[in-house]
């Protein structure tokens, strides 16, 4: 395989450990603060918000961390939230947790436009890795914005360090039983792990499509990996999620001829049995397709879970790279699909009686 290095993709999915590790002792200066302000809010929801990669972050943590929250976490994508902003706003009182990586995104800027006019006094929390963005430079009264450190406003198509960043201030604010030493255990069974992933890919059989898995919190970590794989290949590995219970309800007929399974296999041994049973069944079935468990870290899922996105992310670099596509830019001369989304209309909210 010629060299991989000369992608910033790739660059930057290795980079990940050592952001990490720089990023908490500021990170860690700023929660005091943050969690003060959030404890002292009058709400009753909190909404994680996003497009694409950014809105998968928020379903990972509503779904992680419902379970110990003092309000209910929702995960309402901006690209809904926009869409039908009726179908949200009415009487809930939401801190809205907005995540982008430019923050300049059409959609983006749409949430700040409709909270603007249909709940103005909603406080606000946007994270973003560009602090010239407009979800950093937007004043607004009643809100936080943490600037995330510069190397995670990603350079490639694909959302790598900017999704795991993100995804881990987010953990180190809303997470009530974080570990103590989380960024730096996580920044080292990565760092160590990094080398394994890279042979994985390599030694993959060109996959005709892809299925990824998890249970828990581990589905939606799986459905960011689908995605990274089919965008990176410029759509020429087809690629779908499920839960490693829910893929046996009708969408395992998408396996075929030379389909490549990655099960997310849980930390907890209890949930796990589920991911080992798929495992076990799609092998006995199928002669021709290639099944793996990709493993746990060691940390509980929703901790974890960022170094299983990066197995994929890893993956899905290899492959688009033997499948001789600009990683950086899959869809480079197509005019379809581009770093940030552009060509949506936003319309603007109108009242009903």
């Amino acid at each position: 395989m010629s060299d991989i290095s000369k992608w910033a993709t790739w660059r930057e999915i290795q980079s990940q450990p050592d952001i990490w590790e720089a990023w908490w002792p500021e990170l860690e200066a700023l929660l005091p603060e943050i969690k003060s302000w959030i404890a002292g809010l009058d709400i009753t929801e909190v909404w994680f918000s996003g497009a694409g990669t950014s809105a998968y972050i928020g379903d990972f943590i509503a779904a992680g961390l419902n379970a110990q929250s003092p309000v209910p976490l929702r995960s309402v994508a901006s690209t809904d939230l926009v869409a039908a902003p009726h179908q949200f706003l009415g009487s809930a009182r939401p801190l809205v947790v907005n995540f982008g990586r430019s923050g300049d995104s059409a959609e983006s800027i749409g949430v700040l436009d409709v909270l603007d006019a249909m709940a103005p006094d909603a406080p606000r929390l946007n994270i973003t890795c560009n602090p010239k963005g407009t979800l950093a430079t937007r004043n607004k009264t009643n809100q936080h914005v943490i600037n995330l450190p510069e190397a995670t406003h990603d350079e490639g198509f694909a959302m790598t360090s900017s999704y795991s960043t993100m995804l881990l201030t987010a953990l180190a604010i809303f997470d009530h039983d974080m570990p103590a030493q989380a960024f730096s255990e996580l920044a080292e069974a990565t760092r160590q792990a990094l080398p394994g992933f890279t042979k994985m890919g390599t030694e993959m059989e060109m996959p005709s499509r892809m299925v990824i898995t998890g249970s828990g919190v581990l589905r939606f970590t799986a459905r960011e990996a689908a995605l990274k794989i089919m965008e990176l290949a410029a759509g020429q590995i087809p690629s779908i999620w499920d839960s490693s219970l829910g893929f046996r309800h009708g969408p395992k007929s998408f396996v075929s001829h030379y389909t490549h399974v990655l099960i997310l296999k849980s930390a907890d041994p209890d949930i796990a049995r589920y991911d080992l049973d798929l495992a076990t069944e799609l092998r006995e079935q199928f002669q021709d397709i290639t099944v793996t468990l990709v493993e746990p870290s060691g940390l509980r899922d929703v901790w974890g879970g960022v170094m299983q996105a990066i197995t994929c992310q890893v993956i899905a670099t290899i492959l688009s790279h033997r499948l001789e596509q600009n990683v950086d830019n899959p869809f480079e001369g197509q005019g379809t699909l581009s770093r940030v989304v552009s060509g949506v209309t936003i319309y603007p909210p109108k009242a009903r009686p």
